[in-house]
């Protein structure tokens, strides 16, 4: 890690912070220049970079010994990327003019797979696709989820058995997956033959995410906007299996039959009058397969992963959710908290056009800053005694808007945010009234790194002692 200290004196091989006057955040005045950090070399940047990608969690907590603001060498850049974990920087980046400071997310691992949609697109290309999605995730949206979530919920669950240690997160991503291709889709867990194998490649290609041959082609795809080598393979199979789908619904498609998403979107017409075409479809409807379905399913994960270690807070939230009873709204703490401690996305980033003060310090222009959210959520004087779960710490308590991060922030919060949150009420509300869960190994699971996920290492390994039926 490079530390960036606060100097009275500077040379041309170090980054010069200045001390500000406390109320000014945000960039330096139009029109100053302020010294560049150093460019490192190529081997320290591939070192650090296999170091983040081995421990983030690891590595990120060992960076703030030099403070609120550090910085590590990356493959992605010649010169130090900056992270902060301080909620005033968190609010000058998420509140300033998005030309200023254009999210990152063009730039991540998922832009070769995905393509240009409104998780990688920046500027008015991404203010176009926001409006366009904004309707498939309205109230009236939610609650047609809702049923949905609760059908798949109850089938998943109705196949448990006990005594077999599991990774909970299998369940929970079938769960989501069941969800996310009725509400993208409008694909049943009966499907036509086109349907069906869809939803069997987007099962195979989530799984192969995981295998080592799809981390080297992570790094093989690093800082591209197509996919090559085994990824573009991968990735191959599926396009040909979700073209297919789209071909079929355009050709049978009557507007305003059907609710799910894929139908809304041939609904959608441009400035021109001119319909999404067949690419632009598929770059949404995948970001939204992967986007929406394995977050979701790894928070769900994470939530048992916590629960099953701190008894008294299992227990408790089971004779709420038991009872049918929840004065206090434990399940609704239990989940913030849970989100809290176990962010399934540790970091987002901006790059900044102008020179950008992070209290002490000046992030050079065209820097890449990343929001360190899991250390934001560590933060001692935000959260006392931040590494014990404690859901009692929300109890009618909202947490603040730059202290809390999961679904990002800003103009780039996650569209789906309130269908995740009902995932998780309705999904951890019924493993907890239908199941007694125990684990073999109590020490916490590791945490590793999936694309620009953090997931449960072991998938929150879990076995069941006692079930209940629907």
């Amino acid at each position: 890690m490079v530390s960036w200290h606060t100097r009275t004196g500077t040379t041309t091989d170090e980054l010069a912070p200045v001390v500000p006057d406390p109320s000014a955040a945000g960039p330096l005045p139009a029109g100053s220049t302020g010294p560049r950090a150093p460019r490192i070399g190529h081997a320290n940047r591939l070192r650090q970079s296999l170091r983040i990608t081995a421990d983030m969690g690891g590595e990120l907590f060992s960076g703030t010994r030099h403070g609120d603001v550090f910085s590590f060498a990356s493959l992605l850049d010649p010169q130090p990327v900056v992270v902060t974990a301080h909620p005033e920087h968190v609010r000058s980046l998420f509140s300033a003019d998005p030309a200023l400071v254009p999210s990152l997310a063009g730039e991540s691992p998922v832009r070769p797979v995905v393509g240009l949609s409104v998780l990688t697109a920046v500027g008015q290309q991404h203010r176009r696709r926001r409006k366009l999605m904004m309707p498939s995730f309205h109230g009236e949206a939610i609650v047609r989820y809702r049923a949905q979530i609760e059908e798949a919920t109850a089938r998943h669950l109705d196949r448990w058995t006990t005594g077999r240690p599991f990774p909970l997160a299998e369940t929970t991503q079938a769960i989501t997956l069941d969800v996310i291709m009725s509400g993208v889709f409008g694909i049943e867990h009966a499907a036509d033959p086109a349907e069906s194998r869809l939803r069997h490649v987007v099962k195979r290609t989530l799984a192969l995410s995981v295998s080592p041959v799809a981390r080297f082609g992570e790094l093989f795809n690093l800082d591209r906007e197509e996919s090559v080598g085994p990824q573009k393979w991968i990735i191959g199979r599926l396009d040909k299996a979700m073209y297919d789908v789209i071909a079929r619904r355009r050709t049978a498609h009557e507007p305003g039959t059907r609710h799910d998403i894929l139908s809304l979107l041939l609904d959608v017409r441009d400035e021109d009058g001119a319909p999404l075409s067949d690419q632009e479809l598929r770059n949404e409807l995948l970001t939204l397969v992967l986007a929406g379905h394995e977050t979701t399913a790894n928070s769900i994960a994470w939530t048992f992963e916590r629960l099953l270690r701190t008894p008294a807070t299992y227990d408790r939230l089971r004779e709420v959710v038991r009872s049918g009873e929840d004065p206090d709204d434990y399940l609704e703490a239990t989940i913030t908290e849970s989100m809290r401690v176990r962010p399934v996305v540790p970091l987002v980033g901006r790059r900044v056009q102008v020179p950008w003060q992070l209290g002490e310090v000046v992030a050079p222009e065209q820097s890449r800053v990343l929001v360190g959210i899991l250390l934001l959520h560590h933060r001692e004087d935000l959260y006392p005694d931040p590494f014990r779960f404690a859901p009692e710490r929300f109890v009618g308590r909202k947490p603040g808007t730059h202290e809390w991060l999961p679904f990002g922030g800003g103009t780039r919060r996650c569209l789906g945010a309130a269908l995740a949150m009902e995932e998780l009420r309705i999904v951890v509300s019924e493993i907890a009234r239908r199941t007694d869960l125990v684990v073999e190994d109590p020490a916490p699971e590791r945490a590793i790194s999936r694309n620009v996920t953090m997931i449960p290492q072991r998938g929150g390994r879990v076995r069941a002692t006692w079930l209940s039926a629907s």
